[in-house]
């Protein structure tokens, strides 16, 4: 993952872009450093501060479980009321992309969580 830098604006607490609030909002990569990267104590701070950072992960979770949920129930309500299967995929479709998304969030909060430094 890659290590997202701000500018000393953000820091003292300018308002972001919605653009930019949306993505924090949805998508966790910018709370994470590369491990990848740097000398041996560069790759053992990065790698301590993504264990830190994992406790965020089951937030994201829950806000794809809820939107994936909420789909799907949108999408069986349209299918049963309406009738038209092309408009539920409209939901089903979404609702089906949280699942995957779960679970990958899923595997990195264990593998922080329990796995050793890869150092």
């Amino acid at each position: 993952m890659r290590e997202v830098t701000t500018s000393p604006s953000a820091r003292r607490g300018a308002p972001l872009p919605l653009r930019t609030l949306l993505y924090r909002y949805w998508f966790f990569a910018w709370l994470f450093r590369d491990v990848g990267r740097g000398n041996v104590f560069e790759r053992a701070a990065a790698w301590r501060h993504n264990q830190e950072q994992a406790r965020w992960l089951p937030t994201y979770m829950k806000r794809w479980l809820v939107v994936g949920l909420g789909a799907f129930m949108a999408g069986a309500l349209v299918e049963q009321s309406a009738g038209g299967g092309w408009l539920a995929s409209l939901f089903f479709v979404p609702s089906a992309i949280s699942l995957p998304v779960n679970a990958m969030l899923g595997a990195a909060w264990l593998g922080l969580k329990l796995l050793p430094a890869p150092l």
